[in-house]
């Protein structure tokens, strides 16, 4: 009996060595390990891949796609649809899985797709103004048209042809923070006259913000909207 008891005690007195020495490793050091080397060797991606704006506040993440929109006219409407703000560089479309009332500098609060096929709502095998309200082609063929509408200018005609896809669909995410270069150069005649500046400086704003595959094979060109936007607020003052 005694025997027992002294054995049971002392797998008790074991276990509980295990359990406060693996506390230490992995509860402790491993993590004030990890994070020092994250913030040691990479610090920006492990703050957040935060972006600041000149006077150093937080306008958000790389990562995180935002809108930009003018405030709405009744702010308790929640059916109203947000208006784009002309004067910035646009996103892509946001249509995603949920409505957010946590962050209304977004319209997502679960991130992804529709899962809707390409050719969802397609008359003859093509996306046309007669494509069903609700459907993925009456979707592009609206964004098209208001893409081509607010994009032209009195010195600058967009063709609906022009239009690349990535402006009139989202990501897979809802959340892409990146825009292609050719949905980039589309706006800068808008983007030039809403802010009365000359096309040419926004348009080496917009070679300036673009990044190239990575490592030069992987991927698409990209200009991250928001680093485009918060330079586009320094060179205009605004």
């Amino acid at each position: 009996m005694n025997n027992s008891v002294s054995n049971t005690a002392r797998l008790i007195g074991a276990g509980l060595r295990a359990l406060l020495v693996l506390t230490l490793i992995c509860g402790v050091v491993y993590p004030l390990a990890v994070t020092g080397i994250a913030q040691a060797l990479f610090r920006d991606r492990a703050n957040g891949s935060e972006i600041k704006n000149g006077s150093g506040a937080v306008v958000g993440s790389s990562l995180i796609g935002q809108r930009y929109d003018l405030p709405k006219k009744d702010p308790d409407d929640a059916g109203e649809t947000p208006r784009p703000d002309l004067k910035w560089f646009q996103p892509r479309p946001s249509n995603g899985l949920g409505s957010n009332s946590v962050n209304t500098r977004y319209s997502l609060i679960l991130s992804g797709a529709t899962n809707r096929s390409a050719d969802n709502g397609a008359v003859g095998g093509r996306c046309t103004g007669d494509a069903e309200e609700g459907t993925l082609c009456a979707q592009v063929v609206a964004a098209r048209a208001a893409v081509v509408a607010d994009n032209t200018t009195g010195s600058y005609t967009v063709r609906p042809e022009d239009v690349p896809a990535d402006a009139v669909t989202s990501s897979g995410s809802g959340l892409d923070p990146d825009i292609s270069p050719a949905y980039a150069r589309i706006q800068v005649h808008r983007v030039a006259e809403r802010n009365g500046l000359d096309a040419g400086q926004v348009e080496r704003l917009v070679a300036e913000h673009t990044r190239g595959r990575t490592l030069g094979f992987m991927g698409e060109p990209r200009v991250n909207v928001l680093e485009l936007n918060t330079a586009l607020r320094a060179l205009t003052g605004s």
